[in-house]
């Protein structure tokens, strides 16, 4: 039984083959089109998926939707009608390209399907999930539990911006929503526009930035946008925001508030935006922690799956974790829309068709989240030849030790191996990776490798065997969603000067033995790296810590800003050229960027838009 799942037309579209409940391949349209959140129909991941499967579209047996346009339709009409005529601007934009295309998608995604197979019966063979339900099946059904909550926290699907669902074998039950327009999803969003960052994209650098600033505003948010019950349901005060009806998340009434304007995009960060990063910040974790307390209480479970784009908020899972409302918690690593792709699938496979689903209790299902395409090293050397490349071929010893040696000398290393990953985290796939040690190597690496703000963090992976003696961590993190602290007795101490520093001010402070992947509030979002899903990045970990006594090294996605992560050598040696790191291994491919034309190099600090 082959299920093909599909994500598409608002932002992050995927495609993800499932085949006996057995996860095969999954990938993001924008990493073969190169337009970063592309929401494109994913032609091309639909075409990796079944190459990778070896089958052709007739070979599947049912093509699941990650959501239902009706329903959004209604959504969309309700909220224009309940706020008229406030709106009718956004109105009269919106309604031209719902009835020409998004109103009739069941037509427009057979007339799609089509093109591959005439003959195949697309009426019955095209199923539809609401989206909700697409992302608390792709939270519960690759977990490791039989049983558990499922919680998933995004901007909108269909109605429901925050749903709690009720897992149990092949049976996932969705049991509560909350609907439009109360969204913690559109809050966060609109703190990201409104410190001048884009929606969508921008709400990590909202994280990140986050431990810069002081909560000062929290109080002013929970009194005036977000009343919050003691079980974490939550109500929002639309007077402030414009998302419903305009063409901006927020609006005057919002700035009165705030005291001032949005930012605009590349103007000057002040101590301002960094508080109130703390404070969204610090309202999300609250209602996260009353939610879960809440949740726990009235199921007695002791496992919690999250999804939803929320969900990547690694700071506030890591609270929920640590409170131990739940004992086992897992996070699906494509939580946003991407991962509703492979949602549809695993509903169409389990609900639709009511196929037993078998756990362990420790495995998940993702297999590392290597799902994309990989590449053997003949194809490598070829691309890379045709590119114009320069590299040595070296034995897998070789490789891992001359890896290794230019991290600990200090060198950036752009690093591909393997199968590309599913979700916006790196995890040593398609990585640049640096010396954790190094008090320069996080500005570096923002700097003159990925063309970002300074301000941005860097993710330690850590071997798993490791992790504890590093970082107080519970349990695994091997998709990158977890944060905890540095140890104690890895930190330093800081100075009463530097304890007085404000703001970005304290970014060049190294604050432990790992500076380069130490927030400025000790904390670090852990990825811990495992020898059965990855051994060759866990070969390389190894190696490094033999030659330092460091089991760390730091670990970015493998692109500049705006840009996605690179899927392709060709990719992976464009990158390279158009950045400042000076090493790039390719599977059994080493360059080195003093050998290379420097004709070819790029200038990639203006070739992308803002993310």
């Amino acid at each position: 039984m082959r299920i093909l799942g599909i994500s598409a037309f608002y932002h992050d579209s995927a495609a993800a083959l499932v085949e006996d409940g057995r996860i095969i391949a999954a990938a993001q349209e924008e990493r073969f089109t190169r337009k970063k959140h592309d929401a494109r129909f994913p032609n091309n991941a639909i075409a990796y998926c079944l190459y990778e499967a070896r089958i052709v579209m007739r070979d599947v047996d049912y093509v699941a939707f990650y959501d239902k346009p009706f329903l959004k339709f209604e959504r969309l009409l309700e909220t224009y009608l309940a706020f008229a005529p406030r709106g009718f601007k956004s109105f009269q934009m919106a309604i031209p390209i719902w009835l020409k295309e998004k109103l009739f998608q069941k037509d427009l995604l057979r007339k799609e399907f089509r093109r591959y197979d005439n003959a195949v019966d697309w009426q019955n063979k095209l199923l539809f999930a609401e989206h909700h339900q697409s992302h608390a099946a792709s939270a519960f059904y690759p977990s490791p539990f039989s049983d558990a909550v499922v919680l998933t926290m995004d901007g909108v699907g269909e109605w429901a911006t925050t749903s709690v669902a009720m897992g149990s074998g092949n049976c996932l039950e969705m049991t509560r929503e909350i609907h439009f327009p109360h969204s913690l999803g559109l809050l966060y969003s609109a703190f990201t526009y409104y410190t001048g960052f884009k929606v969508n994209s921008g709400e990590y650098k909202v994280m990140g930035l986050a431990p810069y600033g002081e909560p000062k505003y929290t109080q002013t948010i929970l009194d005036n946008l977000i009343d919050v019950k003691p079980d974490g349901s939550f109500r929002m005060d639309q007077s402030y925001f414009n998302y419903c009806t305009g063409l901006t998340m927020t609006n005057s009434r919002f700035d009165v508030l705030f005291g001032g304007p949005p930012r605009k995009p590349e103007d000057q960060l002040e101590q301002k935006h960094m508080d109130l990063a703390a404070s969204v910040q610090a309202v999300i974790e609250e209602v996260m922690l009353r939610m879960t307390r809440a949740l726990a209480r009235e199921t007695g479970q002791t496992n919690l799956c999250l999804a939803g784009g929320v969900a990547l908020n690694c700071v506030g899972n890591g609270k929920v974790l640590r409170d131990g409302a739940f004992e086992n918690i897992w996070v699906q690593p494509a939580a946003g829309d991407s991962g509703g792709a492979l949602g549809a699938a695993l509903t169409a496979y389990y609900h639709h068709l009511g196929h037993q689903r078998k756990t362990d209790g420790k495995t998940d299902a993702m297999r590392g989240a290597y799902l994309g395409p990989h590449y053997t090293q003949g194809d490598t050397e070829d691309r890379l030849r045709d590119a114009g490349a320069v590299y040595s071929v070296l034995s897998d010893k070789d490789l891992i030790e001359q890896t290794a040696q230019a991290l600990a000398d200090g060198k950036a290393v752009a690093w591909m191996q393997g199968r590309m990953e599913f979700g916006p985290r790196a995890l040593g796939g398609r990585s640049f990776l640096g010396d954790p040690r190094s008090p320069t190597m996080q500005k570096t690496l923002n700097l003159k490798v990925k063309y970002r703000e300074s301000f941005r963090p860097f993710a330690p992976s850590v071997r798993s065997e490791d992790a504890a003696d590093w970082f107080e961590l519970e349990g695994e993190s091997p998709y990158m969603l977890m944060v905890a602290n540095v140890k104690e007795d890895k930190r330093r101490g800081m100075t009463d000067a530097e304890q007085a520093l404000f703001g970005i001010d304290k970014l060049n402070v190294p604050r432990s033995d790992i500076p380069a992947v130490t927030h400025v509030d000790y904390s670090a979002r852990i990825q811990t790296v495992h020898e059965d899903t990855n051994p060759r990045y866990h070969a390389l970990i190894s190696r490094f810590k033999d030659l330092t006594g460091c089991p760390v090294v730091v670990n970015t996605s493998f692109n500049v800003r705006g840009e996605p992560i690179v899927c392709t050598p060709e990719d992976a040696f464009r990158c390279f050229m158009g950045t400042e790191a000076e090493v790039l291994v390719v599977g059994n491919c080493f360059l080195r960027k003093k050998d290379q034309d420097p004709a070819l190099k790029l200038n990639y600090e203006d070739a992308f838009d803002l993310d």
